[in-house]
């Protein structure tokens, strides 16, 4: 490493505490101590520490910084402390933007989006705090952008058909795999939070329609499922077909059971395949195309029919069963909770849930319906996760 670039290292550690000065986040002034400039002050070479302090001069010429030499040689003995003066001033001196810049930048390509995606708020208020969304930081405020037009083309298309998530890509964003480089952000403005569990990449794109391989739909239960071509009893334990391919359920049915988590589907399946009760797993949050799918086993089955969800105690789980509730309602069903009480769940499962969270929860748990479900997860302030069950 050469003289100048131990310098300017040492001044880019000093205008990361400016930034961290001018965002709230550090009480006492910018500053390197004697400790802190060790790298320069331990250089043997005379010259190579001229060569160092140079850069210091000219940091200081800009009115960028100043410092202090030793007190026995205030002219030209060894600097033992450097000062900020003007954070801006610095940054420009070592071609850096400021935080206050990126952000302000951040801020202004965010501002049309905000009333669209209140979680925005958030993220650009936890950017001001210096800290990162998941790692995505202000200077990446056009990526988010990005995800908010791949969100606004995937629901308004509203297709009952799952599409390839590199082939909207290479039409929409002209990059093939660039979709699947915005997971971070496709995530937290779907869930609208920052505190819900991080998902892999195939829920979210289930949830936009999108799919990089297509899974098919899995159902169980002693059941005649009507098909494209036939009219069939499920296999033992389930059996796993295209949505497009499942047009109405028909004979006797007492009941549909959706069903969260894959886990969970599986150990209900082998325990009730035998039982007229129609169990269909989510994959998590349901894409169109599995919505539309719903609606049309909804539809051939007979309206007082008990129709239910089993989903997480959590955020995630209840907007789940938000989404499924209103699809429920428009073919004349009303959808009711299945095991998802806080009195369902053991103490030593109960993972303590941020005041937020709760909120959420209570918010999603009403709008599908479940108003009093709803204050009792706020007030038990807790989740858990449906397998645990």
């Amino acid at each position: 490493m050469t003289p100048e670039d131990i310098a300017n290292k040492l001044l880019l550690k000093l205008l990361k505490a400016g930034n961290q000065a001018t965002a709230g986040v550090r009480q006492r002034p910018p500053a390197l101590t004697a400790t802190q400039i060790k790298p320069y002050s331990s250089i043997r070479n005379w010259h190579q520490k001229q060569q160092c302090e140079e850069v210091f001069l000219a940091a200081r010429d800009v009115g960028a910084i100043s410092f202090v030499r030793d007190k026995l040689n205030p002219v030209d003995g060894l600097v033992e402390r450097i000062d900020l003066i003007d954070t801006p001033a610095l940054a420009r001196f070592l071609k850096q933007t400021t935080h206050a810049e990126i952000l302000a930048e951040a801020k202004s390509l965010l501002a049309p989006h905000l009333a669209q995606h209140d979680v925005l708020e958030l993220v650009i208020e936890r950017w001001s705090r210096m800290a990162n969304v998941r790692g995505w930081g202000p200077d990446a405020a056009a990526d988010w952008v990005e995800a908010i037009m791949v969100i606004d083309h995937c629901v308004g298309a509203q297709n009952a058909t799952l599409s390839s998530v590199r082939e909207v890509s290479a039409r929409l964003l002209r990059n093939s795999k660039r979709i699947e480089q915005l997971t971070v952000p496709l995530d937290v403005l779907l869930q609208g939070s920052l505190e819900a569990a991080a998902r892999t990449p195939p829920e979210i794109w289930q949830e936009l329609g999108l799919f990089k391989e297509e899974q098919p739909v899995l159902l169980a239960g002693n059941v005649d499922i009507v098909r494209g071509r036939v009219t069939a009893r499920l296999d033992e334990p389930y059996t796993g077909l295209p949505a497009s391919a499942i047009h109405a359920a028909t004979g006797t049915i007492d009941g549909v059971l959706t069903i969260e988590n894959l886990t969970t589907f599986h150990s209900e399946a082998k325990r009730h395949f035998d039982h007229p009760t129609l169990l269909i797993y989510t994959a998590g949050m349901p894409s169109p195309a599995w919505t539309a799918m719903y609606r049309r086993i909804l539809s051939s089955i007979e309206i007082g029919t008990p129709i239910h969800h089993w989903g997480d105690v959590d955020e995630g789980g209840f907007r789940i069963a938000a989404t499924l509730a209103k699809a429920s309602a428009l073919m004349g069903h009303s959808l009711k909770p299945h095991a998802m009480h806080p009195d369902n769940v053991p103490l030593e499962l109960r993972r303590p849930a941020s005041k937020r969270t709760a909120q959420r929860m209570k918010y999603f748990a009403e709008q599908a319906g479940w108003s009093e479900l709803g204050e009792a997860v706020l007030t038990a302030g807790f989740t858990v996760e449906q397998e645990a069950l």
